[in-house]
């Protein structure tokens, strides 16, 4: 054999002493075969550095070992600093990666985008699809899973035939955590800065603080950004325009929430003396804000593990829960 030559099934067959379909079955993964010639054949792999061929292994496994995870935004905010999707994409990829499996990184920022991923998803290119954030009706999980490919998605779909499984948090609890901390600690003209209302997410979170304001008969105050700091400076200086008063603000996440503090600096506001902030996701910079952030604690991080240990067990056949919501918890900083 020349160093050009690729070792071959039937190479690794005459090493170990066996047929080349007991070989195909072993590389394949089956359990059918004996430990003792499993062992041999592996060792025979090893020896020879046979690496299978996966196209041919694909047709006989109907799998590619590869699951495809989409970010329905547009480039520029996925590598922005907004730091969930990178925390997402760790979490997916090192579960994969633990389990032998590719992780295939798509955007669907556009709905060209959205067409481009089906075809590649119905041509089986990928043994599943894992969604990390949803914006409205989006009809691709639903289209998607009609066709039989696994889908899962991160955060609650708003609509979605069949039903779609999904890894979320529970974000209402934690937004209710927030505002009564609030509560206990003084503060009456308590607003909110709240997320996209075309995400579950921004829905949910809104819902925890007018629920919690509601319940303790205080009245709400509210103007909506798009998780962007931009949009939490905008915001915060909508909010002071429209009541000066207000002594405490409920951010839907932490990067506009640090576009509040600015905002609120700008304003010639204290925190927490004048007003009190809160965020929502604890990324990094929560810590590190002047003063460091009071923020609700999601854990990212094992959400995208979760989604990538549920993607497995759909591509095994094995049955899932609808839905798996993890906890948040409230992290006291100087800012509340």
């Amino acid at each position: 054999m020349t160093t050009r030559e690729r070792p071959t099934l039937e190479a690794v067959a005459r090493r170990a002493g066996v047929s080349r379909a007991t070989v195909s079955r072993v590389v394949n993964g089956s359990t059918t075969v004996a430990a003792t010639i499993r062992e041999a054949v592996n060792r025979a792999v090893d020896e020879l550095g046979y690496v299978p061929n996966q196209a041919a292994r694909s047709l006989v496994t109907q799998r590619t070992d590869s699951v495809a995870l989409i970010l329905p935004e547009t480039a520029n905010r996925v590598f922005s600093d907004d730091l969930f999707f990178p925390a997402i994409i760790r979490g997916v990829g090192m579960e994969l990666e633990a389990a032998d499996k590719q992780l295939v990184l798509m955007m669907t920022g556009s709905e060209a985008g959205h067409h481009r991923v089906e075809r590649y998803a119905v041509a089986g290119h990928v043994d599943g699809v894992v969604f990390a954030s949803i914006h409205g009706a989006d009809p691709l999980p639903g289209a998607l899973a009609r066709r039989g490919i696994p889908v899962i998605c991160s955060g609650r779909p708003m609509t979605a035939e069949p039903p779609v499984p999904y890894v979320d948090v529970d974000h209402a609890g934690g937004v209710a955590a927030a505002v009564r901390h609030l509560i206990t600690t003084g503060r009456r003209r308590i607003a909110t800065i709240a997320g996209p209302q075309d995400m579950v997410a921004g829905i949910e979170r809104l819902a925890g603080y007018t629920g919690t304001l509601r319940a303790a008969g205080l009245p709400e105050l509210v103007v909506t950004g798009d998780f962007t700091r931009e949009s939490g400076i905008a915001a915060m200086r909508a909010l002071l325009d429209r009541d000066p008063d207000l002594d405490a603000v409920f951010v839907a996440s932490d990067l506009m929430a640090h576009g509040a503090l600015m905002a609120l600096r700008e304003a010639g506001r204290q925190v927490p003396a004048d007003v009190a902030v809160i965020g929502f996701d604890d990324f990094e910079i929560s810590r590190y804000s002047d003063p460091p952030l009071t923020t609700v604690r999601q854990p990212i991080g094992e959400m995208g593990r979760t989604l990538a240990r549920q993607m497995l067990l759909l591509i095994n056949g094995d049955e899932i829960p609808e839905s798996v919501v993890l906890p948040t918890e409230l992290i006291v900083r100087d800012s509340a």
